[in-house]
């Protein structure tokens, strides 16, 4: 398929919530050749996807079977997967469900971040051995960087008021942080991609003495988060990637032009 021919149009589910995700849908949405089916695991991605310019919104998590079920209904032709490098089970779930309707899937990934060599930085593969390795490092407070959805892996072993973390400016997550046990003066509700002063201020005025947050790449703004503490002799406990054997024999892009390219081409 070429974009700038004269052709009916071309049915797109796209897995969202990231910020990637939303600017994919704006680019499509510019094109009227594009049924834009975005799908999302909360009401704030919803609203994005919907105001990027996506024709449906599916604002819920999906299991393989609902998700084979919605190809299906919608009469997909392609799938973008551009959830977020740690939504792993939703990679899986949405390769194996192209597979069974036969559609073709698309992976948008965010490039990793090269590290620096530093002992500071303590390198782990999933929360449980970053808990393990935290316990060893601080008897202090803890900075959380890595998602309210992560954050029972700390309070299930740590002291609720040991823990300062930040969270997105939603009622969701502001009541999950406070279920799970921690002060009201420790929960910093803020969006966005900080910079690498504006985190350092917040180790500082919290004074913390031990970062725990997840390799989510540039866009996530690891690189400030780990330069922050680094320059404050904080160590980072930083959780990296899981990896998903299945996209090995996959199309996976790290560019949005490139991602673009690709679908235009069809």
């Amino acid at each position: 398929m070429k974009i700038d021919g004269n052709i009916s149009k071309m049915n797109l589910m796209v897995m969202a919530g990231t910020r990637e995700g939303v600017e994919i849908i704006k680019k499509l949405a510019l094109y009227e050749y594009f049924n834009i089916v975005a799908t999302t695991t909360t009401r704030y991605g919803a609203e994005l996807a919907r105001s990027a310019g996506a024709d449906d919104v599916i604002s819920r998590a999906l299991t393989g079977e609902e998700m084979v079920e919605m190809i299906k209904t919608n009469k997909i032709d392609i799938l973008v997967d551009a959830t977020h490098p740690f939504a792993a089970e939703a990679t899986r779930n949405a390769i194996k469900s192209a597979k069974i309707t036969g559609i073709t899937y698309i992976r948008f990934e965010r490039s990793p971040i090269e590290l620096p060599e530093n002992d500071l930085i303590q390198k782990v593969h999933s929360f449980d051995e970053a808990v393990l390795k935290a316990l060893k490092l601080s008897k202090g407070r803890i900075l959380h960087l890595a998602g309210v959805m992560t954050l029972h892996y700390l309070t299930e072993r740590i002291d609720p008021p040991r823990i300062v973390v930040r969270v997105l400016p939603s009622v969701y997550s502001v009541e999950k942080c406070l279920e799970l046990g921690l002060p009201v003066e420790n929960i910093i509700a803020m969006q966005g991609t900080f910079s690498k002063d504006f985190n350092q201020a917040l180790m500082k005025e919290y004074g913390v003495s031990l970062v725990i947050t997840k390799e989510s790449g540039a866009t996530g703004g690891t690189p400030s988060k780990i330069k922050a503490a680094l320059e404050l002799g904080v160590p980072v406990i930083l959780v990296m990637r899981p990896g998903i054997s299945e996209l090995q024999k996959e199309k996976v892009f790290n560019d949005v032009a490139d991602l673009f390219q690709e679908l235009a081409d069809f």
